[in-house]
């Protein structure tokens, strides 16, 4: 039997890699040029829209699916919120994040203690920048996604490109403040300047395209023209675009490939979501993607033309779109066969026989399907604790352990906020201190301050669902690591009976569990959505398509390949002299859905992947 068959029974499936360490930021500014956001929007970079725990997106689980239609992006809550400044109204004070991590967790913390192979390991930097990580979505026919057409499909049916610059940004705003019911008024009348038939057919094209739900009409007043803006169809308009506006003869969904730079696909979709002035659950994709990285992956959006999209690219940095098409049906998670990806370990100190062995190691014999540390959270309490006090019915240790002070990576705003609740025991007052209050703990708190301390369990549920699984899969996942290195411990490689039924290996599961107070034959719990049925997830992993070398450079902060982007704008490829300063190892490899790069590059060099490993590392070589 192949090691590769070899499975361990544990909860139910989860995301892919969504390898989330953040080191050091290297954020760049948006830039908005031709592209307009309204005041009452809260602007591009938005960190309220995420748990403040580091867990990746929506998880793949058949339930999630369920519950999540076409697998769309989720609707956020729309409220106002300020601009994250401190009560006196001054920035924070920014603490070393090195200081901040010397409390985050390390591998042995989530059960991460065994190797496969006999290599030697060296030290190598892990994402010193978020470009030396890059992630290629492989699609469900087996090709890997990029972004190499910026063309867009044209028919008679698309405005001209003018339509999407014709209107000013006063304009914009007082449509879309009709558009979203936002003011008292019926009606917007834009008055057409230098007027021509041309013109004014330009206008009329503007709106109906910009704002879907809206109608309109030429009028005469005093001797002017104006294009009158109205609601035809009532507040049901905003629910479906209209249909007469949507060529029948296209599909419904355009797809286009996204590559974008240090956002999640999440902060991505609200973002383009923000521009287009849609919701985000008109957007479906296949897989969520990493933050700190550069990523490429195939998005589909419901009845948004490739016109439309394309026009983003003058607007957006950080952010590209192309290879356009229109399809019949949306994209849904889990459809994806997995990810390609091209790595940088920069600062490497293995000799060029090491890393020949441990990549023909990696290629050979793979790596320990581990759960990576992205999984756990970044601060002092691990979502694993959460995840498993939900489990046992406590809920008042929930309530606890998501709002008690914490040593750890944490935003000023967050350590008041928490300050205020473990002094006063008041939620209103606590929420007061958050600027941004669609983090989880804010949730947890306007919650609380709804239902009451004595109906947690009705305060914790308005988190979003796939935040509150979140927590119960990193308990799984926290058990699955520590079942997994026991069980290499114990029986090395071979196949042997437990693997796939409770026997033996399984007094190991049953004494952990009860040592938690959990029963493992008896995983029901009185809320459905936290019940597990369980499901098995492979041992060893080998990646496909596995090719590296070893470069060498003088400058820590040149890129060391092309991106998609790089190459769209025909930039040659770097050139390496045969000696330098420093030494790169550059890798490919191609991984399965719900595995971890980190996990794969923690076997080649045989060192702790976790952010407080890696930002001691990129410290010390920094100073």
């Amino acid at each position: 039997m192949e090691m590769t068959s070899v499975s361990l029974k544990r909860g139910c499936l989860v995301v892919e890699d969504n390898d989330g360490v953040a080191l050091q930021e290297e954020t760049k500014k948006q830039k908005v040029s031709e592209c307009y956001l309204t005041n009452s929007q809260d602007g591009v970079e938005n960190d309220s829209l995420h748990s403040s725990e580091d867990e990746p997106g929506p998880p793949e689980g058949e339930d999630a699916k369920k519950d999540e239609k076409n697998s769309s992006a989720q609707v956020q809550e729309e409220e106002e919120e300020e601009d994250g400044l401190s009560e006196t109204g001054e920035e924070e004070e920014p603490e070393s994040f090195a200081d901040m991590m010397k409390h985050g967790l390390t591998e042995l913390d989530v059960g991460i203690t065994k190797f496969v192979s006999p290599h030697e390991g060296f030290s190598g930097i892990l994402k010193e920048r978020y470009s030396d990580f890059v992630v290629h979505e492989i699609g469900k026919d087996g090709r890997i996604s990029h972004l190499d057409d910026l063309s867009v499909p044209m028919d008679k049916e698309d405005p001209p490109e003018e339509a999407l610059t014709v209107l000013t940004a006063e304009d914009k705003q007082q449509l879309e403040e009709l558009q979203l019911f936002k003011n008292k008024e019926t009606s917007v009348a834009i008055e057409v300047v230098e007027d021509t038939k041309e013109k004014r057919t330009i206008i009329h094209q503007a709106i109906k395209s910009l704002f879907p739900g809206l109608e309109t009409k030429t009028e005469d007043r005093e001797g002017r023209k104006y294009i009158v803006a109205y609601h035809a169809a009532g507040k049901k308009a905003l629910a479906n675009p209209r249909k007469h506006s949507w060529p029948k003869s296209r599909g419904s969904y355009c797809h286009f490939v996204l590559y974008k730079e240090n956002k999640d696909t999440m902060d991505a979709i609200n973002v383009l979501s923000k521009y287009l002035r849609v919701k985000p659950n008109i957007f479906s994709y296949m897989g969520t993607k990493d933050k700190r990285a550069i990523t490429v992956q195939e998005i589909a959006v419901l009845k948004i033309s490739a016109q439309r999209l394309a026009h983003l690219n003058k607007c957006l940095m950080n952010f590209k779109l192309g290879n356009f098409s229109y399809q019949k049906t949306p994209l849904k998670l889990g459809e994806l066969q997995g990810n390609h990806f091209t790595v940088v370990l920069r600062n490497i100190t293995g000799t060029d026989e090491q890393v020949q062995q441990a990549m023909q190691s990696l290629k050979e014999t793979g790596f320990i399907n581990y759960y990576g540390m992205q999984r756990f959270g970044t601060t002092a309490v691990p979502t694993y604790q959460v995840g498993r006090a939900i489990l046992q019915n406590s809920w008042t240790e929930v309530m606890d352990l998501i709002l008690k002070p914490r040593s750890g990576a944490e935003k000023g705003y967050l350590v008041k906020c928490r300050e205020e609740w473990a002094k006063t025991k008041d939620p209103a007052s606590a929420l007061k201190k958050l600027p941004v209050k669609r983090c989880v703990e804010g949730q947890l708190l306007r919650g609380l301050s709804k239902y009451g301390m004595k109906n947690i369990v009705s305060a914790f549920g308005i988190i979003p669902r796939n935040n509150r699984l979140m927590y119960i899969h990193s308990y799984q996942s926290y058990v699955w690591n520590n079942m997994v290195s026991k069980r290499i411990e114990d029986y090395g490689l071979k196949p042997v009976p437990g693997d796939l039924v409770l026997k033996g290996v399984s007094e190991a599961y049953r004494e952990m569990l009860t040592a938690d107070n959990l029963d493992i034959d008896n995983m029901r719990h009185t809320i459905r959505d936290y019940s597990l049925s369980g499901a098995y997830r492979k041992i060893i992993i080998r990646p496909q398509n596995v090719s590296w070398e070893v470069v060498a450079y003088n400058d820590p902060k040149i890129p060391l390949f092309n991106t998609d982007v790089d190459n769209l704008e025909g930039k040659p490829p770097p050139i390496f002299a045969s000696e330098g300063k420093y030494r790169a190892l550059k890798m490919d490899f191609s991984l399965p859905p719900s595995t971890y790069a980190t996990m794969a590059i923690r076997e080649v060099l045989k060192m702790d992947t976790s952010i407080k490993n890696q930002t001691q590392l990129n410290t010390n070589w920094l100073r």
